[in-house]
């Protein structure tokens, strides 16, 4: 089955091992000394990650390494994208009535 970054993304943990890897590739074994959780829990959350094309798993010598691949996140990013664009017109949209109602309450009340 072929997940993708919005399953990878919905659990904290795994939010989390792809913050750490972002900035520093780490093995298998580190990654692990991370958690308090199983390393078998862990191995579930890698393999997740390296489904979805988040994580890409390298072997040197007889140690895996995880290596971020953050480009997959950009789907996110365009997926919150729209919704941004949706939310930024409706907000101006609702400054400008805003501004034009209290510019019409002044009107009234300098007419008093």
């Amino acid at each position: 089955m072929r997940r993708d970054v919005f399953q990878a993304i919905a659990d904290p943990t795994r939010r989390e091992i792809i913050n750490m890897i972002a900035y520093k590739n780490m093995n298998l074994n580190a990654v692990a000394d991370n958690f308090d959780i199983s390393r078998p829990a862990v191995s579930k959350h890698i393999k997740i990650l390296t489904e979805c094309g988040l994580l890409i798993i390298k072997k040197q010598g007889r140690e895996r390494y995880c290596h971020a691949n953050l480009k997959q996140l950009k789907q996110v990013t365009d997926w919150a994208e729209q919704y941004r664009v949706f939310w930024t017109q409706k907000l101006d949209a609702l400054d400008a009535f805003l501004a034009n109602e209290q510019n019409n309450n002044n009107h009234k009340n300098e007419k008093l």
